[in-house]
């Protein structure tokens, strides 16, 4: 059967040819690889199109790579200090591949979502297709209620997070105003993502993105050499449970930031093409947060495990400023990538998805800002917050529910063998895939959901004990007091 053309998306399920009998690769009209752009711009060169309008495979690399690590790279080093140089580099790698495969899960599911709704003559143009609606087509309602609830909840949390950073990091530059201010103000600036309408539009703002963290990483890793060990430091990390199961929360967080894998890949011309590029983007990302962290934690020791941000120990240098800049600018664009998604929901609850009007859209979206907002000005505990999202909600939203969602999917020989994607080729066997599904929802639910719950809850609550919510200016160095001169008599 020959799905009809569904307008400006791409169909991926294949002409009836004998050329694709699977997943549609070559696109309906078997265009020919690489025509991606002319197929989408009519065959003109145009700027706003080339600056505005992404889909192919390298847009999708970039934005992954870029959304993968924005805040968290500046966390890190503090995860390492309460890890252990050697227990941060490996579990950054394990939760890295970990992270690459439960990716590729989610992306073969989106495909088979897909290819059997467009057999079934669905359009979805003018639809961004999300997880929650993956799992309602494959799995029913109740799967859609447990992926909305994860889903949204850890994209509203995720957003919070670059808010919290925004002001954290401007602090270092201007410190005149309070991180409490400042997430007035960046609260502010943040909003303005209600006019970017989708995944499409981040083309530039990925490239850029990925750029500023590339500096920024880089620049750690430098400056921390550079500058050499300081004074006395010492590496005991790791000296207790609660702070070990802190920081692995944390890596698993750091590369769990696939919960708009379903929205990058819709947005592609050709979404089939997604299934390695989360590795790939991965793979890169590795060479930007081992060196960083490791060089830091081996220059400033267990000083980290009350400095949350990297930046707080680096002196004060038109290198670091700029490095500040940069990531201020790339957690704008990150924030974008996490809210989109919840403007989408947002959108679809209204009934203003399909609305054509930008600016309708845009005003329609501004409600998702203000919790927000709210949830950054009460929980301003940058570090701490991120191992407690990745505990609770990463865990389930893109390790445990994917891996459950992939073996119930195909649990039956007739679903395995009418499958859009069969097994990858470096591992050709179902039960090979079923197992290592199983050993992540196992080791996740664990060790990330439990005992990472266990410790990054008790360690949010010590900042809250410490520092109380509301707080002004969370892990601000205390002003000094100016001894008062002894009255003469």
């Amino acid at each position: 059967m020959v799905p009809r053309e569904h307008g400006g998306e791409e169909s991926i399920v294949a002409a009836g040819n004998g050329k694709e009998e699977e997943v549609g690769v070559m696109g309906v009209s078997g265009a020919a690889d690489g025509d991606d752009e002319e197929q989408h711009g009519g065959g003109k060169f145009s700027v706003t199109s080339f600056l505005w309008h992404g889909g192919s495979v390298w847009d999708a690399w970039f934005s992954c790579a870029s959304n993968q690590v924005a805040q968290v790279l500046l966390t890190l080093p503090y995860s390492f200090s309460q890890l252990g140089m050697v227990s941060g580099i490996v579990l950054q790698l394990f939760y890295g591949f970990l992270g690459s495969w439960t990716a590729y899960l989610i992306s073969v599911l989106y495909v088979e979502y897909r290819s059997r709704k467009e057999k079934e003559g669905v359009s979805f143009k003018n639809h961004v297709i999300q997880w929650f609606e993956v799992l309602d087509g494959l799995l029913g309602p109740y799967w859609k209620a447990a992926g909305l609830a994860f889903n949204c909840t850890f994209l509203l949390f995720g957003t919070v997070i670059q808010l919290i950073a925004c002001a954290s990091n401007i602090y270092y530059i201007n410190d005149r105003l309070d991180k409490r201010t400042w997430t007035y103000i960046f609260g502010a600036c943040c909003a303005t993502t209600v006019f970017i309408p989708s995944f499409h539009n981040y083309r530039i703002w990925s490239f850029l993105g990925l750029g500023m963290t590339t500096y920024t990483a880089w620049y750690l890793t430098i400056a921390a050499l550079v500058n050499g060990q300081v004074e006395g430091v010492a590496h005991t990390g790791p000296k207790k449970l609660v702070l070990y199961f802190t920081g692995a929360t944390n890596i698993l967080y750091t590369f769990g930031g696939h919960a708009v894998t379903v929205e990058i890949m819709h947005a592609m011309w050709k979404p089939a093409k997604f299934k390695y590029i989360y590795l790939l983007a991965t793979l890169y990302v590795f060479t930007l947060t081992l060196p960083s962290a490791s060089a830091m934690y081996w220059a400033y020791g267990d000083q980290l495990l009350t400095h949350a941000n990297a930046f707080a120990l680096l002196p004060k240098t038109a290198w670091r400023d700029a490095a500040v800049v940069l990531m201020l600018i790339h957690q704008f664009i990150t924030f974008g990538f996490a809210c989109t998604p919840l403007y989408f929901v947002w959108e679809k609850v209204i009934g203003m998805h399909d609305t054509k009007s930008l600016c309708l859209r845009a005003l329609a979206r501004l409600p998702i800002v203000v919790p927000i907002w709210f949830l950054a000005i009460i929980f301003p505990f940058f570090g701490p917050i991120n191992s407690a999202v990745g505990a609770l909600l990463v865990s389930f939203t893109v390790y445990i529910i994917p891996s459950l969602a992939h073996i119930l999917t195909y649990r039956t020989a007739s679903a395995r063998a009418n499958a859009a994607e069969k097994p990858p080729f470096f591992l050709p066997s179902w039960t090979a895939m079923f197992m290592i599904n199983a050993f992540i929802v196992v080791w996740v639910l664990v060790v990330g959901f439990g005992l990472g719950g266990w410790a990054s809850m008790v360690n949010f609550v010590r900042q809250i004990d410490t520092f109380g919510l509301f707080a002004k200016c969370y892990q601000c160095p205390k002003p000094a007091v100016i001894a008062a001169a002894p009255s003469q008599h």
